[in-house]
């Protein structure tokens, strides 16, 4: 074995000394600072239930290969929480946060610092009070278990969350909230009324405990940034008991080479009237007369056969609001409200990278040329776009961090998905994405050119290891414009020595001199 062999023997074997150092230090100060065996719930790499835990933690199965937590903290209780924050304050180790484990940059999860995940999927509580139409929810659960909890109450109210069902309730919330009832409703976190927090000396704190610069920063200004959210207090939303959802689906070739095998575009035009069919089809007649939507659309199969050929295809549904969260996943407005719990790890891994912009004006036809032609150099491309105004238009952009409310026409995001996670692939996909974000700059909202936190994207800029103030400005404007400088003042105040910390977290604002 010759000198460069042993030297890296050597160093692994520090390394693993090294870590395994850190795990008994970290257990045993656990046990100083707790009054239980909060002990059960920390799992190291050696625990027989550790993969499980991480694998389901990652939505993004791209990051399965970076560098893990050397403990996982589930917690029961929110006094559990506690210790792990202590013991990793006394050890220099970081924390990372996961609720549902969506995170599109996956920083929930992953590190190159040692670090803890707490896993907050246990703490899924859920209080509803019809009579305040109110409802508590733990951080941990899901918007699954969210709407499911309030369809078991009700008929008549609702949420305006998003619409992935396995979305945890502390991220998608502390980053906003975009969702379908958004435009009548606001964004989910325009409808938090209180929250619990635990602070950076494992306080709990709620509104009035926390002051109100805090209870602004967690709303819209990525939670994880502050502390660590342990419940939010949400105003339900009422809706009527007949709902319409309906969607277009048009299929537009835009390659035919001859052979039969034509390259086309699926086009989907989805929609919510929180109203019955009856009063649904007038309106549209008068406003939307192309779409063609008759009553009997609402309650038939539709016939038509879309494979392989241009198509329209035509599909209505009056339903609950409950119904209609079931529809906006793929399912149907009346299967079993059993599938909004449901909880598995995908057995096909789908890899994706995704990015977004706000669009202020249309978007011209030779924009929407631009885009038909990268996609024929894609398989699964996507762009959603989102309609805002209504209520998100009405409530001022300082009202909380998320700042995307005038004159914003859509949000759009962008994705691209594969299946086969080799190097070349991934590569060759990640510079499709960033080839089609650069065409889409003319066409998108500037000066900041903006973005939605929920749809986290890296490329923006990250923290260095000084975590200016000034370097973050760069994508923090990106997520927040003027109110970033607000977020980094409240970090100053609650979390001055930045303990809770990532690659996109906001800086306390002193560390820019």
């Amino acid at each position: 074995m010759d000198s460069l062999q042993i030297l890296y023997v050597l160093l692994f074997s520090l390394f693993l000394a090294k870590c395994y150092s850190q795990q008994e230090d970290f257990l045993q100060c656990l046990s100083n600072y707790s009054e239980t065996n909060i002990t059960q719930n920390i799992y190291t790499p050696n625990s027989p239930t550790y993969s499980s835990i991480l694998e389901y933690a990652q939505k993004n199965p791209r990051w399965l290969n970076s560098s893990h937590p050397i403990f996982i903290a589930s917690p029961r209780e929110e006094s559990e929480i506690k210790p792990v924050i202590l013991c990793a304050k006394k050890l220099g180790l970081q924390i990372k946060i996961k609720s549902g484990g969506h995170d599109y940059e996956g920083i929930s999860y992953r590190s190159e610092s040692p670090f803890v995940m707490v896993d907050l999927s246990y703490l899924n509580k859920i209080k509803i009070d019809l009579n305040e139409e109110t409802v508590w929810v733990q951080a941990g659960a899901t918007l699954g278990q969210l709407y499911y909890a309030i369809a078991k109450k009700s008929n008549v109210h609702g949420f305006p969350g998003g619409v992935c069902f396995s979305i945890g309730t502390g991220g998608i919330i502390s980053g906003g909230g975009i969702g379908t009832l958004m435009r009548k409703f606001g964004l989910a976190a325009d409808n938090v009324v209180d929250a619990r927090v635990m602070d950076v000396n494992g306080d709990i704190l709620d509104r009035e405990e926390m002051n109100e610069d805090l209870f602004w920063a967690i709303r819209g200004g990525g939670g994880a940034s502050f502390g660590v959210i342990l419940a939010w207090k949400l105003k339900l939303a009422r809706v009527p008991e007949k709902i319409t959802v309906f969607t277009i689906h048009r299929r537009v070739v835009i390659q035919n080479d001859g052979t039969g095998n034509d390259k086309y575009v699926e086009i989907f035009f989805q929609a919510l009237f929180l109203g019955p069919v009856d009063e649904l089809i007038p309106l549209l007649k008068e406003k939307f007369p192309e779409f063609d939507l008759e009553k009997k659309d609402c309650f038939q199969e539709p016939v038509v056969d879309c494979s392989n050929r241009p198509c329209i295809k035509k599909e209505c549904r009056e339903s609950s609001w409950i119904g209609s969260v079931l529809y906006f996943y793929g399912r149907r407005t009346n299967e079993s409200l059993e599938v909004l719990l449901e909880k598995s790890i995908p057995t096909q891994k789908n890899y994706f990278k995704a990015t977004s912009d706000f669009v202020k004006t249309p978007v011209p036809r030779k924009g929407w040329k631009m885009v038909e032609k990268l996609f024929l150099e894609e398989e699964r491309p996507q762009m959603i776009l989102e309609p805002l105004g209504g209520k998100i238009e009405e409530i001022s952009e300082s009202e909380i961090p998320f700042p995307h409310r005038k004159g914003n026409l859509y949000n759009i995001q962008y994705l691209v998905n594969w299946g086969d996670n080799s190097e070349s692939i991934s590569s060759q996909k990640i510079a499709w994405m960033r080839k089609l974000y650069k065409e889409m700059e003319s066409y998108a909202a500037e000066s900041p050119r903006t973005a939605y936190l929920n749809y986290r994207d890296l490329d923006f800029g990250t923290n260095q290891e000084d975590y200016s103030y000034s370097k973050a400005k760069i994508w923090g404007e990106k997520y927040f414009k003027g109110n970033f400088e607000r977020l980094a003042k409240v970090k100053s105040k609650v979390d001055p020595n930045n303990f809770f910390r990532n690659e996109q977290s906001v800086p306390p604002y002193q560390l820019s001199y």
